[in-house]
């Protein structure tokens, strides 16, 4: 079956049986790998994309609901040689050991800070049930307070200006 998709801004067709999960259409078919398979039952969130700006695990999402509805991959943060600033905040605290699990920590990230531009410990608690083998959650909870303050330090900024 012919199922159309928009991803990271670009449509594409794949024709699939509908019940494939997106992580594999999105790796195998699409060449975005990265997005990685951990569990295959939407608890590691290795996986995690957004659609339509939801973070969602796509190791557990068959192809069909995806369908017209906006993807966006680890692949579609950087505005071209641009980091997004979650990226960026990654690099300068040295979140990752392995690495393996960061490409949907960050996208669960993203999506949190889009909700929430200061979040609580236990929003992140709450919010962030991705899973880090090795255990960066302190360097993770670090970065995403330090954009949380630089997000409050600019909005400060526009304020003092008007």
């Amino acid at each position: 079956m012919a199922i159309s998709l928009t991803v990271n801004g670009r449509t594409a067709s794949v024709d699939i049986d509908p019940e494939t999960p997106l992580l594999w259409v999105l790796r195998e078919n699409l060449g975005l790998t990265g997005s990685k398979f951990g569990c295959g039952i939407g608890a590691c969130g290795a996986c995690t994309v957004h659609l339509d700006g939801i973070p969602m695990r796509s190791c557990s999402l068959p192809i069909r609901v995806a369908a017209g509805r906006s993807i966006t991959t680890i692949e579609g943060l950087a505005n071209g040689n641009t980091l997004h600033a979650v990226q960026a905040a990654w690099i300068e605290h040295q979140v990752p050991q392995c690495g393996y699990c960061q490409s949907g920590m960050i996208m669960a990230v993203t999506a949190l800070l889009a909700k929430n531009a200061n979040p609580s410990d236990a929003d992140i608690d709450a919010q962030i049930t991705n899973i880090c083998r090795c255990g960066t959650y302190p360097r993770i909870r670090k970065a995403i307070h330090q954009l949380a303050s630089h997000a409050a330090e600019a909005k400060k900024e526009l304020v003092s200006r008007s």
